[in-house]
């Protein structure tokens, strides 16, 4: 048997670590369908349905958020817009969790717009495969000769490469693909009277409401701070309306409402629920009926993404020609810095969406050089006067 050969440095033989370098690995990121890593911060974030509004507001949602939509007059686009936000969550598999004083839950989640598929083939199996592989079948392309071994790849809904999906607003989402998500229904007028002692500063609706959203978050597995038994995914909270009179609130009724702090409360208590949880939420609000303007601030700065929708239907803006390819104007109040303490103030304000026949759609406004009646008077003058440039007579909308 021969003896075992010592290095000539290491006479010992003892095994050992020249140096302390290691090689560290890189923290992998949660994988879960139907969200990527912002290319900003690496922040996990996700779809709003909408891929144009995800470009406005910085690639998407990140989860752990709140986005804040200030309703339209006649609450029709808002109301799109979360409809947009839960069928996506749909079509990536994410749990839904939708609250509603006024329409039932269900009859929300029956209007989802219709995913628009890729026309692309499914998967084929091995045999399936090989056999279509055969150079005497007659079905093989022979100018692509070197795609033909490939697998086939499906692009379709379940894909998780895929980042945000197109809808069609003209049809709705098939019963069998809606009642394959799992969804929690919050419906106020058939919630029972809370028992507990509710708190000083928020109503028994909204306390009910955080209670059902904690319950959830912490029973089925979204809660980051806790060791999780199964795969993971996102909650998607979709809340409908918040500070209407129908949750018994009165902001919209008085200008010193009684209990003005009563959602105020509740979005913070709400905010701190999602920091610490695999969840993401969308808040639509009657901005236009509060009264003060000072809570109504108050309600933006407490949302990491605040976004305000005004249509153009019912005002003078409807039938002036300079509008007459959109449909309303998009005013985005504050997109989050996240890990920091305030949000940022973007510079773009000139965003209008409008409503094709199958898609919403948002985009920057652009409105033709104008010499018409509708310019106002000074600028007529400034044009007659010669300000030493070529004006085009297109006017700074202040949203």
């Amino acid at each position: 048997m021969a003896a075992p050969v010592r290095s000539m440095s290491n006479p010992s033989g003892i095994t050992c670590n020249t140096t302390s370098f290691q090689k560290k690995s890189r923290s992998k990121l949660v994988s879960i369908p139907g969200t990527r890593p912002s290319v900003q911060n690496g922040q996990l974030i996700v779809s709003t349905g909408v891929t144009s509004l995800d470009y406005v507001i910085g690639g998407g949602l990140a989860v752990g958020t709140l986005l804040l939509v200030e309703e339209d007059r006649y609450d029709s686009y808002s109301r799109m817009l979360l409809k947009y936000f839960l069928a996506e969550g749909v079509v990536c598999g994410h749990e839904l969790f939708v609250a509603s004083a006024q329409d039932h839950p269900d009859e929300i989640l029956q209007e989802l717009p219709a995913p628009i598929l890729d026309d692309v083939t499914s998967p084929q199996p091995v045999q399936e495969q090989s056999q279509s592989s055969d150079p005497d079948s007659g079905e093989d392309m022979k100018i692509a000769w070197r795609y033909q071994n490939l697998p086939k790849v499906q692009t379709a809904l379940a894909s998780s490469a895929r980042f945000g999906h197109y809808y069609d607003v003209s049809k709705t989402m098939s019963p069998d693909m809606r009642q394959a998500a799992k969804c929690h229904m919050f419906y106020l007028p058939e919630q029972p009277p809370d028992e507990s002692t509710p708190t000083s500063a928020m109503s028994e609706a909204y306390s009910s409401l955080l209670k059902s959203i904690q319950r959830v978050i912490h029973q089925q597995g979204f809660d980051g701070s806790a060791p999780q038994s199964k795969m993971r995914n996102v909650l998607r909270l979709g809340l409908h309306s918040l500070g209407s009179v129908l949750w018994g609130d009165d902001l919209c009724c008085r200008e010193s409402p009684t209990r003005s702090h009563s959602l105020t409360t509740f979005l913070y208590a709400l905010r701190a629920l999602l920091r610490s949880s695999l969840s993401v939420a969308m808040v639509t609000v009657p901005s236009h009926l509060i009264q003060s303007r000072v809570l109504m601030g108050r309600i933006t700065r407490l949302s990491d993404t605040a976004i305000a929708l005004e249509s153009f239907r019912g005002s003078e803006k409807e039938t002036n020609p300079l509008y007459k390819d959109y449909h309303g104007l998009l005013q985005v109040h504050q997109v989050p810095h996240l890990n920091c303490l305030v949000c940022e103030v973007p510079d773009t304000k000139d965003l209008a969406f409008k409503l094709k026949r199958k898609q919403f759609t948002i985009e920057r406004l652009h409105l033709p050089p104008d010499l018409s009646d509708t310019v106002s008077r000074v600028s007529k003058v400034e044009l007659a006067a010669g300000c030493g440039s070529t004006a085009t007579g297109n006017k700074h909308l202040d949203f």
